[in-house]
């Protein structure tokens, strides 16, 4: 098909952004049986779909080659708006260097659904946000072309819950919450949505909707938070924190076990809080402290890893100067290629900055940078291990080995409390 001459038939749904929420979403319309097309302004995502090639990691190239073969169309045109009944908005909101969110990109997909908006067409927003959003950044750009919400068209917002690389939970099988900006709009979403996941959650509003992603992440944040500050003064009292949170565990009811590490990484725990906590400031006029509390203790931890390497090397009467450390994972979270925050960044730069000889294996990236430094791969992980002064295990994938690893290194800091206990193995 020729980028300029799109098909002219309608289409169930539009997804905007073809990312790590669009397309997961793209592809369940088509497994449901829908009608669908993708847009998205990165010509080398369009042509990799095209020729199909997958780019996130939760669908495969044969998922994408299913997609085609339903009918799928991605193209960089936003004509193809205009033949949509639905059209959802999963564009990235990355932050503003003062905290908040960058809405960019909504607003360009904004721009680009009014521009070629059709009556009796469902809008959904997705893109991760402040509450408020929907109704006085979306509304009244859509209402812009004289239609009217609830009438001549339907708006909804419904947060994406996408957790890359998880086994047992996908977008078909989490609850989908939707909250619309009129009763109609409500009815409208949640029909379309009913047909692509097993359960909606119906929220009193968009505002509702909006604050529950937030709320999601921000329990996270916070609670990865506590466990992090603890590891700190448990370890100066000699209390095994793994050990406390394994007998927490037991307990029923009223705990939840959360576990400290070298930091927090990915698309939403270290965003999505501060966007809440932007908003509440920008509003309401004062700070949202559990949040920027969360924020300085996991934003701590890098350095944290690299105080606890240096005490490492102290022991063994190396200076970490003139030692090596072999970094394990780097990604923000196991068995994916997604480095989106990832805390590796700063402990090797921290690392860098104070003269180590820095290098990683991570069987997921090929090449890495920090500190603008590109560094090096190791290719045999083996030999790797037994020549470094230090192995920090970051990230636990689960392709590597722990009893080889313990076996394989002089000393190892584990930061994920994963590794089979040994002399040579601290945790953090």
């Amino acid at each position: 098909m020729d980028e300029t001459t799109p098909h002219t038939s309608a289409l169930d749904v539009v997804v905007v952004g073809l990312g790590y929420v669009g397309l997961p979403l793209a592809l369940e319309g088509c497994l449901a049986g829908m009608s669908v097309a993708g847009l998205d302004r990165n010509p080398e995502v369009v042509a990799g779909l095209r020729d199909g090639r997958s780019h996130v990691d939760d669908l495969s190239d044969a998922d994408i080659t299913r997609m085609l073969s339903s009918g799928f169309e991605a193209t960089s045109e936003p004509s193809v708006i205009s033949r949509a009944r639905v059209v959802v908005i999963c564009v990235p909101t990355p932050l503003t260097a003062d905290g908040g969110p960058d809405l960019t990109a909504v607003l360009g997909a904004t721009a680009d659904v009014a521009a070629w908006l059709r009556p009796e067409t469902l809008v959904v927003l997705e893109s991760t946000t402040y509450p408020g959003t929907t109704e006085e950044l979306v509304l009244p750009r859509l209402e812009a072309s004289g239609m009217r919400v609830g009438e001549d068209f339907f708006l909804a917002f419904s947060p994406e819950r996408i957790d890359p690389g998880n086994p047992h939970f996908g977008l078909r099988n989490t609850p989908k919450v939707v909250g619309g900006v009129t009763p109609a709009c409500q009815r409208r979403a949640v029909e379309f949505y009913s047909g692509v996941v097993d359960k909606v959650i119906e929220a009193k509003g968009t505002r509702e909707a909006e604050m529950a992603k937030l709320l999601e992440n921000t329990y996270r944040h916070v609670n990865i938070a506590l466990l992090n500050e603890m590891v700190r003064f448990c370890h100066e009292l000699g209390i095994d924190l793994w050990n406390v949170i394994e007998c927490a565990s037991s307990k029923p009811f009223g705990f939840q076990a959360f576990h400290p590490g070298p930091g927090v990484g990915g698309h939403c725990i270290p965003i999505d809080p501060k966007y809440l906590s932007h908003q509440v400031q920008a509003k309401l006029g004062y700070s949202f402290r559990f949040v920027e509390l969360a924020q300085e203790i996991n934003n701590g931890m890098p350095g944290y890893v690299v105080h606890r390497i240096q005490d490492l090397l102290d022991k063994q009467g190396k200076a970490l100067s003139r030692s090596s450390v072999l970094l394990l994972g780097v990604t923000y979270k196991p068995d994916i290629a997604d480095e989106r925050e990832s805390p590796a960044v700063p402990v090797a730069a921290k690392l860098l900055a104070k003269g180590a000889k820095v290098s990683y294996h991570d069987p997921f990236v090929a090449t890495w940078t920090a500190s603008g430094a590109a560094l090096e791969r190791v290719a045999d992980l083996h030999r790797a291990m037994g020549s470094a002064d230090v192995v920090v295990l970051l990230q636990p994938h689960s392709s590597y080995d722990g009893a080889m690893i313990v076996a394989g290194s002089s000393q190892v800091l584990d930061t994920r409390g994963w590794l089979p206990t040994a002399p040579n193995v601290e945790r953090l």
